[in-house]
């Protein structure tokens, strides 16, 4: 080959790899990354405020393990939910997948691969935290490894829980109760009731973002067998649940703080009531039936989920 073919050849494939170099980024859902970040970085908050020495190698090495086990799930999710997403002709920028792998950007079976490949970061992570932990985090790894279990889960068969209609309790488990408490465990070594209680409104809240985002995929999930609960229990009814949750959520921290949870926590929620009043009279008007009022919907329930998880935060601080 001349030297003027080579050099079209590197002109022409740089381009083309950075592409898909740029495209396998985007099928991980980066953005996503930020709650496992803030959820097990509240867990490990808590256990410092708890009397626990603060160790820098365990948090790490616990974290690494956190976010292998959410990328993981988001390439699985993209290659198991392929038909699903392919048959959702209304995504939204929360959901319907990374639309990647639909828009034939990357073969459908590289993001099995690279799910698979960052699969086993999480146990690597958690060998590295067995050696590196002052004391042997025997319940840190059982709790990890069990989430992982849970999370492949969620969409991959045997199981598919999510098409069992119990996609949302199972992320609700893994996502918002569980990494707390592996946040916490990791400095503390033992669990405890303390980081639970900090968890399970901010579990609620998961559950109204994902009803919420899951409008726009009913169609598309219901045409192809995946079982949401807005496919089972219809949209009105979903949307009726979501509300009962938003209002639960705060109920229950309420009743923490009367419980003798600290009152920093109540004034943290506090300053959430309008945005939660806003959804709930959204979601009571009927605005999850109007394709033009999804995308600023879904952003709501994002944006309360997100901020609750920054107001504990701000509260343990």
């Amino acid at each position: 080959m001349s030297d003027g073919g080579a050099q079209a050849l590197v002109s022409v494939s740089a381009p083309s790899f950075s592409r898909k170099a740029l495209a396998v980024v985007r099928l991980g859902r980066p953005v996503f990354l930020l709650g496992g970040f803030a959820l097990y970085g509240l867990g490990t908050l808590a256990a410092v405020r708890s009397g626990h020495p603060f160790e820098l190698p365990a948090f790490v090495l616990g974290q690494l393990a956190v976010t292998g086990l959410q990328l993981m799930t988001h390439y699985a999710n993209d290659y198991f939910d392929y038909e699903a997403d392919k048959a959702n002709h209304t995504p939204t920028r929360w959901s319907g997948g990374s639309r990647v792998l639909v828009n034939g950007e990357l073969p459908r079976a590289l993001a099995l691969r690279v799910a698979l490949i960052v699969a086993l970061s999480v146990p690597a992570a958690l060998a590295g935290l067995a050696l590196a932990s002052a004391r042997f985090p025997a319940a840190a790894i059982v709790l990890v490894l069990s989430m992982q279990a849970l999370a492949w889960s969620y969409s991959a068969p045997p199981l598919r829980l999510h098409s069992r209609g119990l996609g949302e309790v199972t992320t609700a488990l893994v996502v918002p109760m569980l990494m707390p408490l592996a946040g916490f465990v990791v400095q503390a070594g033992e669990p405890a009731w303390f980081p639970v209680a900090l968890a399970a409104p901010l579990a609620l809240l998961q559950i109204v973002m994902l009803l919420t985002i899951e409008f726009p995929d009913a169609a598309g999930d219901r045409s192809t067998g995946k079982r949401t609960l807005v496919v089972l229990l219809g949209a009105p009814a979903a949307a009726r649940l979501a509300t009962v949750l938003v209002l639960s959520a705060f109920v229950f921290v309420a009743a923490s703080v009367m419980a003798g949870m600290s009152t920093r926590l109540a004034w943290a929620w506090g300053a959430l009531v309008p945005l939660a009043a806003v959804h709930v009279a959204r979601l009571t008007r009927g605005d999850f039936r109007r394709a033009d009022a999804w995308e600023s919907l879904a952003f709501g329930a994002v944006a309360l989920y997100f901020l609750s998880i920054v107001a504990e935060l701000l509260a343990l601080v």
